[in-house]
């Protein structure tokens, strides 16, 4: 089943493998192809579901207003309950980080782990909702090529293979003018969901790209402090898409966290 159809929404999905499910969350201006190492590598273990957010990939396109994490979130739970399933294993990468979190605080029932990876649970600065509206000016006066020659160099190490070079200009490239438009404004307004840390009650770990600069390891260490259950791994040679970058140093992370759930 390649796509998970309900309401007003028609999500594109990645499965391969068999048992509990984990469910992957792409970052912004991704989709589910960032994850594409960690399907294959962690399908002996799991039932690996990689969606394409609403407006990303091969999903239902959008108009340009604000894709709110908690609409992705109430997106997920009806992509859980089309596959029949109560309990997932969550995976948020940056924004889909954002969204984990929106699941985390709207559907804690529904988690069996947690996995935050290069992300953060606080809020936009004032100064931070300013560089998003700029960055929505920018994308639409020059375009997507620039903006992939930027985030090439905002989200991974500098000495990032070509290949992951290639997949990150792809995926950016590819990505709808609506959709960037939406899912900026969404990040840019989105609450603080620190406090959500504190209520989390089943297994999570927090992965972060040792070069990353965007969340950088020392800003990451208090959100694995605050979960009860958490551990803290920083991989090797990384920036912010460490699942591209490294994608074995992250499989084998969340295969130690799946081993304790």
């Amino acid at each position: 089943m390649p796509y998970a159809e309900f309401d007003d929404v028609r999500l594109h999905i990645r499965q391969q493998g068999s048992g509990p499910v984990a469910l992957f969350i792409h970052g912004f201006p991704l989709d589910s192809t960032m994850w594409i190492e960690q399907v294959a590598a962690l399908s002996d273990k799991r039932r690996c579901v990689a969606v394409d957010l609403r407006g990303f990939g091969r999903s239902s396109p959008v108009n340009g207003e604000p894709l709110t994490m908690e609409r992705h979130a109430a997106d997920l739970a009806g992509v859980l309950d089309i596959i029949s399933v109560e309990q997932a294993d969550i995976v948020g990468h940056s924004m889909g980080g954002y969204v984990a979190l929106a699941f985390a605080d709207n559907y804690p029932e529904r988690m069996r782990s947690l996995s935050l990876v290069d992300t953060r649970a606080g809020a936009d600065t004032d100064e931070g909702k300013k560089g998003r509206d700029a960055m929505a000016e920018r994308v639409l006066s020059d375009g997507r090529a620039a903006l992939a020659v930027s985030m090439q160099q905002a989200l991974l190490s500098s000495n990032a293979s070509s290949r992951a070079r290639a997949r990150l200009r792809t995926m950016i490239e590819n990505c709808p003018y609506e959709t960037i438009l939406g899912a900026l404004a969404g990040m840019r307004d989105r609450p603080d969901r620190s406090s959500v840390l504190e209520s989390i009650d089943v297994p999570a770990t927090v992965l972060v790209g040792e070069y990353d600069t965007v969340t950088p390891p020392d800003s990451v260490t208090a959100m694995a402090e605050a979960i009860s259950d958490a551990t803290l791994t920083k991989i090797p040679d990384a920036g912010h898409l460490a699942p591209i970058e490294q994608p074995h140093a992250v499989s084998a992370a969340l295969t130690s966290l799946f081993q304790r759930t």
